[in-house]
C-alpha cells in the first residue's frame, strides 16, 4: 500500500479543504517557465559563445539556474520564499551580460514575477473575505442549509 502524505493522514470526513495560495501557485508557474527559458538560454549561450567561453562552465551555470529556479518553487509558502524569487528575477536580468537579450527577457519575467505575486495576493484576501463571509454566514443559516439552494 501507498504511504499517505500528512495531509492525508490528517484528513477526517467532513474537513474542509484547504485553500491553496494562489499567489503561491502564480509564482511557481513564474519560475517554471524561467526555468526552460533558462535552459533553453544555456543552449543558445553554449550554441554562440562556445570558442569564448569554456562549455561545461556555460553549461554548469545554466542547468544550474534552471535548476535553482525549479527548486525554488518548494519554498515559495515560506517566509523568505519570495525573497529568494526576487533574488532569481537578478540573477536571470544579470544573465544578460553574457547574453544582452537576457536583459529584456529578465526584465519581462520579472515583471511577470511581480505582478503574479501582486495579484496572488489580492485574490488570496479575497479568498480569505469570501471564506469569513461564508462561514459568518453558515454559522448564523445553520450548517445544514449551506448546501441547499433556494
Amino acid at each position: 500500500m501507498a504511504k499517505l502524505t500528512k495531509a492525508q493522514r490528517e484528513w477526517r470526513p467532513g474537513m474542509p479543504k484547504k485553500r491553496r495560495s494562489t499567489k503561491v501557485m502564480f509564482a511557481s508557474t513564474v519560475l517554471l517557465l524561467e526555468a526552460f527559458v533558462a535552459f533553453f538560454a544555456t543552449l543558445a549561450v553554449f550554441g554562440l559563445k562556445r570558442g569564448e567561453v569554456q562549455p561545461a562552465l556555460i553549461l554548469t551555470f545554466g542547468i544550474t539556474l534552471s535548476l535553482v529556479l525549479i527548486l525554488a518553487c518548494a519554498v515559495l509558502s515560506k517566509p523568505w520564499g519570495i525573497g529568494v524569487g526576487w533574488v532569481l528575477q537578478l540573477v536571470l536580468i544579470l544573465s544578460g551580460f553574457v547574453e544582452p537579450t537576457m536583459f529584456v527577457v529578465g526584465v519581462l519575467f520579472a515583471a511577470c514575477w511581480w505582478y503574479g505575486i501582486r495579484a496572488g495576493m489580492r485574490i488570496d484576501r479575497e479568498n480569505a473575505q469570501r471564506d469569513r463571509e461564508q462561514a459568518e454566514w453558515n454559522a448564523s443559516h445553520g450548517e445544514d442549509s449551506a448546501g441547499q439552494s433556494a
